[in-house]
C-alpha cells in the first residue's frame, strides 16, 4: 500500500503510510543501557499512594506500609561510607540485617507498581538508583563485562530487579554473583521473580525457592507476600475480539505514529533483533497494528514475543490486531510447561493493550 493511499473519511494529516517494526534494526550502546535503568514509562508516575489495595487482600496494604518504611530506611549516606566508593578506600563493613526485599506473589497483583514506587520513594538521586528486569541486567553485564558492571552499580543506593529469571541456571548464578558483590558494597536490593519449571502450583513463585536459588544471599532478603488476583482483569470488561484486516489497516493509517506489520513477518524479524533492543524497537511508536495474528509456532518464538509484550506494556502502546485473539497465542503444551507464568503474563498484558486500542477503530 503506497504512502498516498487514503481511506474514506480519513484525515488528510494521516495519509502517510504507517511505520513498520520490521523495518527497524536499532543499535543500543552500552551507556544507554545504564541510563535507561529506571522504571519504564508506564510506571513514571506510580507511587505508594496510587496503589489501590484490594480490600479483600490485607497483605497488599501491609506491603505498601513495609516498603514505604524500607525506602525511608535507605536515606542518608551510602552504606559503604557515602557516595561512590573511592579506589584504595577501606572495605566497608558488611551491612547488618536484611537490606533487601523480595515481593512474592502471582502475576497481576501489582508487584511492579510497588517495586517502581519503592524506587521513586527512596531518597537518592536517580543516578544512584537502578531499576530493570532480570533480562536487562544480564544484558548490561554482557555489554559492560562483569567487573565493569560491579563498578558501575556499586555506588548505588538501591537496585530493583523485576521478573528475576530463575529458569536459566547459568544466568541465575551470574546475577547471584553480581548481587553478592553489590551487597558487599552496601547496595540495597529489591526483587520480584517468575516461576521455575515444575513450580506451577499456584501460578506463582514461592519465596523459599527464590531464596534457595540465589545462594548465599537469602539473609539479605525479607520475603514480602502479596496475595490477590490479576488486577488487569479485576472488574474490567472482557478484551475486545480481533478486528478485520481492513479495520486494522484503516486504523494504522488514521493513527499518528502507528506501526503496521504482518504478525508472521514480525515474529521472523524479532528473531534477528536481540531482545535487549526491543525497547528501542518501539521508540516513538504510538500504536502497534498487527494483521494475521496466529498461534506462535515454537517456544523460542513465544519467549521473544513475551519480551516484546513486556516492552509494549511498559510503554503503554495500544495493540490492535486481526486474526486469533491473544488468549490463543500459545499452545496448551506451552501454557502447561515451565514458562507458563511468562505466557499468562503476556496474554494478560496484550489483552490490556488490546482493550486500550478500542478507541482507534472508527465506530
Amino acid at each position: 500500500m503506497s504512502s498516498s493511499t487514503a481511506f474514506p473519511g480519513q484525515s488528510p494529516l494521516a495519509e502517510a503510510a504507517p511505520l513498520s517494526l520490521c523495518a527497524r534494526e536499532p543499535h543500543v550502546p552500552a551507556d544507554r543501557l545504564v541510563a535507561e535503568m529506571v522504571p519504564p514509562p508506564r510506571f513514571d508516575s506510580v507511587r505508594f499512594d496510587t496503589y489501590v489495595p484490594d480490600p479483600n487482600q490485607p497483605s497488599q496494604s501491609e506491603a505498601v506500609s513495609v516498603l514505604a518504611g524500607f525506602a525511608a530506611g535507605l536515606g542518608g549516606a551510602h552504606a559503604s561510607g557515602g557516595g561512590r566508593r573511592k579506589w584504595f578506600s577501606r572495605k566497608p563493613a558488611a551491612p547488618t540485617g536484611p537490606r533487601g526485599v523480595y515481593l512474592d506473589g502471582g502475576y497481576g497483583v501489582g508487584k511492579t507498581h510497588l517495586l517502581a514506587s519503592l524506587w521513586h520513594a527512596t531518597p537518592a538521586e536517580p543516578s544512584l538508583k537502578a531499576f530493570g528486569t532480570f533480562v536487562e541486567l544480564t544484558n548490561l553485564v554482557g555489554a559492560l563485562g562483569f567487573q565493569q558492571t560491579v563498578q558501575t552499580l556499586s555506588g548505588h543506593r538501591l537496585l530493583c530487579i523485576d521478573e528475576f529469571e530463575l529458569d536459566d541456571p547459568g544466568d541465575t548464578v551470574l546475577v547471584s554473583s553480581l548481587l553478592s558483590r553489590l551487597v558487599e558494597a552496601g547496595v540495597a536490593l529489591a526483587a520480584t521473580s517468575n516461576t521455575l519449571p515444575g513450580k506451577l502450583g499456584e501460578g506463582r513463585f514461592a519465596a523459599a525457592d527464590f531464596l534457595r536459588e540465589i545462594q548465599g544471599l537469602s539473609a539479605h532478603f525479607r520475603p514480602l507476600r502479596i496475595d490477590g488476583e490479576d488486577y488487569r482483569h479485576r472488574g474490567l470488561p472482557e478484551a475486545p475480539p480481533p478486528y478485520t484486516d481492513e479495520q486494522v489497516t484503516r486504523a494504522a493509517y488514521a493513527t499518528p505514529a502507528a506501526s503496521l506489520d504482518d504478525f508472521s513477518r514480525l515474529l521472523e524479524h524479532l528473531a534477528r533483533v536481540h531482545p535487549s533492543r526491543y525497547g528501542a524497537l518501539t521508540d516513538g511508536i504510538g500504536a502497534v497494528c498487527l494483521t494475521g495474528v496466529r498461534a506462535v509456532p515454537d517456544q523460542s518464538t513465544a519467549l521473544r514475543l513475551v519480551v516484546l509484550a513486556d516492552r509494549l506494556y511498559d510503554r503503554e502502546v495500544p495493540v490492535l490486531a486481526s486474526g486469533l485473539p491473544f488468549d490463543r497465542l500459545f499452545s496448551d503444551e506451552m501454557l502447561n510447561g515451565g514458562y507458563r507464568k511468562k505466557y499468562f503474563r503476556a496474554i494478560s498484558r496484550l489483552t490490556a493493550l488490546a482493550r486500550d486500542a478500542k478507541g482507534l477503530v472508527a465506530q
